[in-house]
């Protein structure tokens, strides 16, 4: 399987992308960072939206991000990664949108829209959570013990 996550803004070094790296680094699947630069004016949202679609590979399954999608435990998106898996998917793309949010077409697009909580979180630690989550759901599924009920 192979995992794109698409996100608005460009990270800088430090120990989020750290986290983000070193969690990629420990999954069997391939992992590609797409970095998308904000967008300024009225349109804003509309402009990464467009972007960030742009970036998907052509068949994935797309998964937005988004405060009022459906929340998970760690188990059931365990679950929900290894029915793509089984089903043959190849291509999960993982889209992060801007401070604004995602588009509408973006939304309507997604196979599955993820909250990570209700929480507010800065756009860079939600890549280095999704991207342990991820971990954590290859993890659950391989039988490894990291996760722990």
């Amino acid at each position: 399987m192979r995992l794109t996550v698409a996100a608005v803004g460009r990270a800088r070094g430090g120990p989020v992308r750290t986290l983000f790296d070193d969690y990629a680094g420990r999954l069997p699947w391939q992992v590609r960072l797409q970095e998308i630069a904000e967008a300024d004016g009225p349109q804003r949202k509309t402009r990464e939206g467009e972007k960030l679609l742009a970036a998907i590979p052509d068949g994935a399954v797309l998964v937005a991000l988004d405060e009022h999608g459906k929340v998970f435990d760690s188990r059931q998106l365990a679950g929900w990664v290894g029915k793509q898996r089984d089903e043959g998917q190849r291509d999960l793309a993982f889209i992060i949108g801007g401070a604004d949010g995602l588009a509408e077409p973006v939304l309507k697009k997604a196979g599955l829209i993820l909250s990570l909580g209700a929480l507010t979180w800065p756009h860079m630690m939600v890549r280095a959570m999704l991207m342990e989550q991820i971990y954590r759901a290859h993890t659950i599924l391989t039988g490894h013990p990291y996760h722990r009920d």
